[in-house]
């Protein structure tokens, strides 16, 4: 009987945990585009001016594998699924902040632009080292 009861308590447990209540974000006319160009993939992020995040897409979630998720076409369907989600959301305006060293940066941003959210201002924050770290050794073949 005990037995019965801890299962029935279990139950109850993983069907709360399951129920998880979705993010209610705060969406006003003017955000910031976080757009993070590697090498190997690109990620566009749409926030708020508090940084929550409104809509993201990335090469990968839009279905490109390999090294074809570092091309501009890629970062430009990315960009355009982005912009369309936030868009209809209520986005306008953006403030753009560009990081990494990617190929499909300045695709990105035009294609957001051409989407019909207007871009205010071009951020690059790449991080750039200072001699801080030193480099690994020299490979011997």
């Amino acid at each position: 009987m005990a037995k019965q009861q801890q299962t029935g308590a279990q139950q109850q447990e993983t069907s709360a945990k399951k129920v998880a209540k979705k993010r209610v974000v705060r969406v006003e006319a003017i955000g910031q585009a976080h757009i993070n160009a590697t090498f190997n993939n690109i990620i566009i992020s749409l926030t708020n001016n508090a940084g929550q995040v409104i809509s993201w897409a990335s090469a990968g979630k839009m279905g490109f594998r390999g090294s074809k998720k570092n091309t501009p076409y890629a970062a430009q369907l990315a960009a355009l699924d982005c912009a369309k989600v936030a868009h209809d959301a209520g986005l306008r305006k953006v403030k753009v902040f560009l990081k990494g060293p990617g190929a499909g940066r300045e695709s990105a941003v035009r294609t957001l632009s051409s989407s019909g959210i207007e871009v205010t201002e071009i951020i690059d924050i790449t991080p750039v080292p200072h001699n801080g770290c030193r480099p690994p050794k020299k490979r011997r073949v």
